[in-house]
């Protein structure tokens, strides 16, 4: 197994403490009360290490093949593309590295809040670009004759590459990050891989003490109707009030959805059916998520959908009813400018949602709908990333997250210079002496 050993720990340490003087202390947003959009330039350049992890890990499970050793492939003369419907949505492995394989070459346009950096030591973090999400969406089944699948399989290599690094070593991979956006990606590797920040779409399916929102990162889903171009809507030309289609019946916390079916589905002006990709079913979607005021949110088998962001490239306002859902970047944004929450208790309750909704008046919804508009593009995944796109939303606030982790790498190593006088040849250097002098090193 081939092992990357590239700069020092120490070094890395104390680059890391540069960020701190690089960053600022939030994105800047869009300000709701002129409508005018602020400058959501980061002025800040995160510096992250990519391992160059064999091509079966990522590009080669979308069918690329590695030529003359390349382990990445030439995003100047062709981009390996993703698959399509209902894959897209957890794609965003795939975004975040061709961001970073685009950071290292000059002609190619693209914001600039990360840059991949070759030398580890000046690194303020270091990415492992596993195809988590992808390789569930092909290899998740057991193959025939073997114990088990292709997904775990190559989980199993991936846990075994990582944790033999000197890098992960160092730090038992507080450094790290990892993205499994979708819940069941990484399902063997994240008992693991643990002390990595993780890249998620909600915390359903994780223990607490593997993934929480302390340690790790919300992403949004990959919206998969398309986004509302030139939308000259409003209130009176959208004309139904509530809409929904989806799975109904689910699992888990998604009892909500049939409750909520039956409560709704004879409301005039309310759209509640059964729905799926197949028979034309994006499209369908988003013709009628554009012609409405409100798309409902309702927590299924987990408590995130990227029905969410469908709703918010459509324009329409989303009702969210799911009491368990973690929401990106919501420590700079506020949701609550262009959605509405109603906690599932509430919801299942006779009359009591549509009541809501149907006294929810023009000027409120449009106030809602113009803030949509504001924030939409912090949804949108491109390529190449531009200003304020989901791409360097992420990293942002990925970008967030390094002082606690730098945090959890210092208290770590408050005993690490706690060695026998044998093995540092020392005879009798009193221990006060010692420990002066090691203070005395300490980055402050």
């Amino acid at each position: 197994m081939p092992v990357v050993n590239n700069g020092n720990f120490e070094a890395r340490i104390r680059n890391r403490a540069i960020l701190n003087d690089r960053v600022e202390e939030e994105a800047e947003l869009p300000k709701k009360k002129d409508g005018m959009k602020c400058n959501t330039k980061n002025k800040a350049i995160l510096k992250v290490y990519m391992y160059d992890l064999p091509p079966e890990f990522h590009f080669e499970l979308l069918d690329w093949k590695a030529q003359g050793g390349s382990v990445w492939p030439d995003i100047t003369k062709n981009i390996p593309q993703y698959p399509g419907g209902l894959n897209l949505q957890h794609s965003i492995e795939y975004w975040l590295t061709l961001d970073l394989l685009a950071s290292e070459i000059p002609n190619i346009p693209r914001a600039s809040s990360v840059i991949r950096v070759r030398n580890s030591s000046e690194a303020d973090l270091i990415f492992v670009p596993f195809f988590a999400s992808l390789s569930y969406n092909k290899f998740s089944k057991k193959t025939p004759h073997k114990k088990k699948g292709n997904d775990r399989a190559l989980q199993d290599k991936l846990v075994d590459y990582v944790t033999n690094q000197e890098l992960w070593k160092q730090s038992q991979g507080k450094d790290h990050f990892i993205v499994a956006h979708h819940p069941n990606s990484l399902l063997s590797a994240r008992m693991k891989l643990w002390q990595a920040t993780f890249i998620l779409s909600d915390f359903g399916r994780y223990p607490p003490n593997i993934a929480n929102v302390d340690k790790d990162v919300i992403a949004p889903y990959k919206h998969v109707i398309k986004p509302y171009v030139n939308d000259t809507s409003d209130f009176d030309t959208r004309t139904t009030l509530l809409y929904f289609q989806g799975a109904i019946y689910r699992k888990d916390g998604g009892f909500a959805r049939q409750e909520l079916f039956y409560l709704l589905k004879d409301e005039k002006d309310v759209h509640f059916t059964f729905g799926s990709v197949q028979r034309n079913g994006i499209n369908k979607t988003t013709q009628g998520m554009h012609a409405s005021k409100f798309c409902l949110n309702i927590a299924g088998d987990t408590p995130s959908s990227n029905r969410l962001f469908d709703a918010i490239v459509s324009h329409c306002v989303p009702v969210i009813i799911s009491d368990e859902i973690e929401l990106p970047y919501e420590d700079v944004l506020d949701y609550s400018e262009f959605c509405i929450f109603v906690r599932t208790s509430d919801a299942v309750k006779e009359h009591f949602l549509i009541n809501l909704i149907r006294s929810i008046k023009k000027d409120e919804w449009t106030r809602k709908r113009d803030r949509l508009k504001e924030v939409e593009d912090f949804f949108k995944f491109q390529y190449p990333s531009k200003e304020g796109d989901a791409v360097q939303m992420i990293w942002q606030a990925v970008a967030r997250k390094v002082p606690a982790m730098r945090l959890k790498i210092h208290k770590s190593k408050r005993f690490s210079h706690t060695v026998t006088k044998k093995e540092q040849g020392l005879k009798s250097i009193p221990s006060q002496r010692l420990n002066s002098t090691f203070f005395g090193a300490r980055q402050i």
